[in-house]
C-alpha cells in the first residue's frame, strides 16, 4: 500500500493524487484519470493537454485548463486546425496558457492531422489500436511501453508532433486504455466492480 495514500475525505488513493493538496488534483484522479474517454475533440483535448505537461507538473497543466479550453476553441479540431499567425501570436500572449510556440504549433498541426485522417480512421481508433495488454496489478508503473512507442511512431507517421512514446503512454493512462490506478485505491476498485 505504499503506491497509495489516504486522503483528508478518509479515501485510499494513488499516492501521486496526495503530492499535492490541491483538490483539482484529487477531482482529475477520481474522475477522470484512467476514466475511458471517447469523442474525437475529448481525445484531442487529452493529447494536446499531455503535449504541453513536457517537463511541466500537471498540476500545473490542471490549473490551467480551463484557460487552454478557451485559448483552444474548446479543442475543436476542425477550429484549432484553421488557426493562423494572428492565433499564434494571441497564444503566445495569453499569461493563461504555457506560452511555448513549438508545443502550440504542434497543437494546430495535430488539429490538421485529424482531419487528414483517411475515412474510417480517427485519433480513437489508433488509440484502440495501439492499446497495452494489462500488466499485473501493483507492478512498476512504465514510462513508456513497447505500444506507446508503436503509437508515437503512427501518429508522427501521419503528422502529429510532440507525442514521444512517454506523452502517448500519459496519454493511453489519462484515457483508460492503460489502468495503472494502485492497488487499494478506490478508483482502481470502482474500475474493476464496474469496468465501464
Amino acid at each position: 500500500m505504499e503506491n497509495v495514500v489516504v486522503g483528508s475525505d478518509g479515501k485510499p488513493r494513488c499516492a501521486w493524487a496526495g503530492i499535492e493538496s490541491d483538490l483539482l488534483y484529487q477531482r482529475y484522479h477520481d474522475e477522470e484519470w484512467g476514466r475511458p474517454v471517447a469523442g474525437e475533440r475529448e481525445l484531442f483535448e487529452r493529447l494536446s493537454l499531455e503535449a504541453f505537461q513536457s517537463g511541466l507538473s500537471w498540476i500545473t497543466i490542471l490549473r490551467k485548463r480551463e484557460a487552454f479550453r478557451e485559448a483552444f476553441a474548446n479543442f475543436e479540431p476542425a477550429a484549432v486546425a484553421r488557426f493562423g499567425p494572428a492565433d499564434v501570436d494571441r497564444l503566445m500572449a495569453n499569461a493563461g496558457i504555457v506560452r511555448n510556440l513549438m508545443k502550440i504549433n504542434a497543437t494546430i498541426g495535430n488539429a490538421k492531422a485529424i482531419l487528414a485522417l483517411p475515412d474510417g480512421v480517427t485519433l480513437g481508433s489508433l488509440l484502440h489500436g495501439h492499446a497495452p495488454a494489462p500488466r499485473p496489478a501493483g507492478s512498476p508503473v512504465p514510462a513508456k511501453t513497447a505500444e506507446s512507442t508503436a503509437l508515437a511512431k503512427e501518429l508522427k507517421k501521419r503528422g502529429f508532433a510532440f507525442v514521444g512514446p512517454t506523452t502517448a503512454y500519459a496519454m493511453m493512462q489519462a484515457v483508460g486504455l492503460a489502468n495503472d490506478h494502485q492497488p487499494g485505491c478506490w478508483v482502481a476498485e470502482t474500475l474493476a466492480a464496474d469496468p465501464v
